[in-house]
């Protein structure tokens, strides 16, 4: 695939990692647990690290939720996000208790010398800002003078908060405009990303479901990263959360922006004589423990599955409750039903170890 040219963002450092400056696109999930429940915090937290989440974001609603971060960071590794609105003093007490970085949007936290303590305080701890904007959180002037939240009306709001932290000397920024919508999603980030310097988060807000959201944002986000658009990525699902991350590896590595297996499988059709599916399943699973970039793929019929699949590392093709294991498209054996899986996981960990 043809190396997608990403415009060059500022660098914006977040624990451990580095955001912008075509650093490796970092993928984020939001934890659903109440973030004073300590326990039930960190272990989706530990749930989202396993699955491949490079940073992390949880809400901060009270003073509870503030103090817990504290907690919850000396138990887990991650980068670690407050997510706040309103309340400046959440953002203080958030950074006093170790957090990584804040989602908070400064024109919505009260008067200049409220937005200039957290300033300060984020430049002391050396945390960067994170300024998301979404169709529901445009001011009213904005709107009024759009009539609706377009992605200029986005856009837009995005200026005006990005503005307040630049007059306060604060630079260490990163940026999400985001809609359910997903035409209204890729033209803001077009946009920003020509109007701003600092890295961008993309996602498209209220995607949906587990299969009505992957498919808004395998669009939204797919065409926004052929563009080389964006910087970290969250799929936002109404579901588990593992999902989102699971879902963001593919939508990157489909686009070669992610080192991980590549599974091939045919639809299947009348020619199938051999019960595909279960491998198939099994066969994702366990893949999903490796970090390697290789291709396995699983056909339904030897008429033409090495063939179609030649280009694959590794692979099977059915016949009569068999199947014949193939490399490169050329057939190495065949093998009896019971054969299928074992083989072909012994096989692949010779090519991924």
């Amino acid at each position: 695939m043809q190396k997608l040219l990403r415009k060059p963002k500022q660098l914006v450092q977040i624990k451990n990692k580095q955001i912008g400056d075509k650093k490796p696109i970092l993928i984020q999930s939001m934890t659903n647990t109440k973030t004073k429940d300590v326990n039930a915090t960190v272990n989706q937290i530990k749930k989202l690290i396993d699955a491949g989440c490079d940073i992390v974001r949880v809400a901060v609603l009270d003073k509870e939720d503030a103090l817990a971060i504290k907690e919850i960071k000396s138990k887990v590794d991650v980068a670690l996000v407050a997510d706040i609105h309103f309340d400046f003093k959440l953002a203080l007490l958030a950074l006093d208790c170790g957090v990584d970085k804040l989602r908070i949007n400064p024109g919505n936290i009260g008067n200049i010398e409220n937005i200039k303590a957290v300033v300060e305080k984020c430049k002391e701890k050396k945390v960067p800002i994170r300024i998301g904007v979404n169709s529901g959180s445009v001011e009213k002037e904005i709107l009024d003078k759009y009539g609706s939240p377009t992605y200029q009306a986005l856009v837009e709001s995005a200026k005006k908060h990005v503005e307040i932290l630049e007059t306060l000397g604060f630079y260490d920024i990163v940026i999400s405009i985001k809609s359910s919508d997903i035409k209204t999603t890729i033209q803001a980030y077009q946009l920003a990303n020509e109007v701003f310097p600092y890295p961008l988060h993309i996602g498209i807000t209220e995607a949906g479901t587990e299969y009505s959201g992957l498919v808004k944002s395998s669009i939204g986000l797919g065409i926004l990263l052929y563009q080389g658009i964006g910087d970290t990525i969250r799929v936002s699902l109404s579901a588990d959360p593992i999902l989102e991350v699971k879902a963001a590896k593919e939508i990157l590595a489909s686009l070669s922006l992610y080192d991980k297996p590549n599974l091939i499988a045919c639809p299947t059709c009348g020619r199938t004589e051999y019960n595909m599916l279960p491998i198939v399943e099994e066969v994702e699973q366990f893949l999903s423990n490796i970090n390697k970039k290789i291709t396995v793929a699983i056909m339904g019929c030897v008429v033409n599955g090495p063939g179609e699949a030649k280009e694959a590392d590794i692979g099977i093709a059915g016949g009569k409750n068999c199947a014949v294991l193939f490399k490169k498209g050329q057939i190495i054996k065949k093998l009896e039903y019971n054969e299928i899986l074992p083989e072909l996981k012994k096989e692949i960990l010779k090519l991924t170890n």
